[in-house]
């Protein structure tokens, strides 16, 4: 071998590692769009990123995750989602109900986008059936209209004497007047009286716990996801003017709350990390059922029943799923 094919050997085994690394597949990026804050989603940012290890998946190492948070202003929403599929992340998360799965819709009909819905999702437009959603999006329904009436029915058995019941609703967000008509459906049906306290901003809830002594409602109903930002907040405040409340997650109660009735956003969000990395894998939304909660959770603190100078009735202690005593 001569000293020109020594040297054009060389060349060769030397390029040929960066030939191959040319070759290679950047790391997967997902894109994770929160209609509420970071701090108010965390455990369930790290639902979701365990349900990615456990298949396999881990941050940092074989994918990267980009996030984009509202931090309760919808309006930013569709900027959000565009600044992600400019980015041109592989696939999008939406946190935070229908309007983050409408505004990451709106922005690619491209790029698969998985949901946490709170509403009907084909009702709201975002899929053509649960069985085949068609199109880019798939996801996870809470259904959380359908449970409304099942909370109406819990404050009121912690309340028998109340004729009159209140339900805090954000009037910023999109889908508030559904909630607040189921609610109204099931109060009606018990010969109950609903006020509605609109709150958005910190200063809002305050003033709506307030009125709550000339308004004299004897529970109160709260789901929002941006009061999960707001929890302690309000928690203190139901705690202040002594009035059984019951809220859409167990994460209220975890905080001082006193009952929460809902799915498991935990169990929700490693579902959505199954669905995430099966598209990783090459799945299309499109062929991936949205899925249904099977499991909805009661869960009650006795500390705050005793403060509150209330005696939980049996019926309900029976059906918890969790007692914090």
């Amino acid at each position: 071998m001569d000293r020109r094919e020594l040297m054009l050997l060389l060349s060769g085994a030397l390029a040929a590692p960066h030939s191959l690394r040319a070759q290679q597949k950047p790391m997967p990026v997902i894109g994770f769009l929160g209609s509420a804050s970071l701090g108010a989603n965390a455990p369930y940012v790290a639902a979701f990123g365990q349900g990615l290890r456990q298949i396999g998946w881990v941050e940092g190492q074989n994918v990267a995750i980009e996030y984009r948070w509202a931090e309760g202003n919808f309006d930013r929403l569709p900027a959000l989602a565009a600044d992600l599929v400019g980015r041109k992340v592989d696939v999008i998360v939406t946190q935070g109900g229908n309007f983050s799965a409408l505004a990451a819709k709106n922005a690619t009909s491209s790029i698969p986008i998985v949901f946490v819905a709170g509403a009907d999702p084909v009702e709201e437009g975002l899929v053509a059936s649960l069985a085949r959603p068609g199109g880019n999006l798939t996801g996870v329904t809470l259904f959380a209209n359908e449970l409304w009436g099942k909370r109406v029915e819990l404050v009121s058995e912690l309340a028998p004497g109340a004729r009159a019941l209140a339900q805090l609703v954000n009037p910023k967000r999109p889908g508030t007047e559904r909630d607040t008509a189921a609610v109204q459906e099931s109060a009606r049906a018990k010969g109950l009286t609903l006020r509605i306290l609109k709150a958005s901003t910190e200063s809002d809830i305050d003033a709506a716990f307030a009125s709550l002594v000339d308004l004299k409602a004897g529970g109160l109903l709260v789901g929002d996801p941006i009061y999960f930002g707001r929890r302690e907040q309000i928690v203190a405040l139901a705690a202040r003017y002594a009035v059984p409340t019951i809220y859409d997650f167990r994460v209220y109660v975890d905080a001082g709350g006193l009952i929460s009735y809902g799915t498991s956003l935990t169990d929700t969000y490693r579902n959505v990390a199954t669905y995430v990395g099966k598209i990783l894998k090459g799945a299309k939304p499109a062929d991936l059922p949205v899925e249904q909660p099977t499991k909805f959770e009661l869960v009650v603190n006795l500390q705050t029943a005793k403060a509150l100078g209330l005696t939980v009735p049996p019926s309900i202690l029976a059906r918890a799923d969790e007692v914090i005593e």
